[in-house]
């Protein structure tokens, strides 16, 4: 990645429904070049989609919490994740080192239906125990721009 690339970046984040070619007016590029950018970024894994981004809160789930999950031995991760998939309020899930064998993040209606969702993530027989952290508040939602900024700033990467 590139300065070049940075600023595409940084407009299509700011702007998801911005036109390639007004794009390419506003950053003084050819369209062919930004076009070009956006098919090397996104074949590269570097865009990975461009879809609106949701707010579970404004859909009626207000409460995120964050569930650690400890996995019984020969049971893998693979079945837990399966499983995880299949429950809507599941928003991501990730194998970990430490406490833990996996965290997923989870969201919920209120407490009361926090439970119901805990209680249909421990269906899974691979599922022995789970620790659940419900957040307060957002300090820092989740973001990558500022990364891409920090990434194209230095040498570009070798592909």
């Amino acid at each position: 990645m590139d300065e070049i690339d940075g600023k595409v970046i940084d407009l299509f984040a700011t702007e998801p429904r911005l036109g390639v070619l007004e794009a390419s007016r506003r950053l003084g590029i050819a369209r062919g070049t930004v076009q070009a950018r956006l098919d090397k970024l996104a074949a590269a894994g570097v865009i990975t989609g461009w879809g609106p981004d949701l707010s579970p809160d404004a859909m009626g789930y207000p409460v995120t919490a964050f569930l650690t999950l400890e996995i019984r031995q020969g049971s893998g991760h693979d079945a837990v994740a399966a499983h995880l998939s299949g429950i809507p309020e599941v928003l991501e899930a990730f194998t970990i080192t430490g406490a833990g064998d996996m965290w997923a993040r989870v969201v919920a209606r209120s407490n009361a239906d926090l439970q119901r969702v805990i209680d249909l993530v421990l269906t899974e027989p691979g599922i022995e125990r789970s620790t659940t952290v419900i957040a307060l508040a957002t300090q820092i939602p989740y973001r990558v721009v500022p990364l891409a900024r920090e990434a194209t700033s230095r040498t570009p990467l070798r592909p």
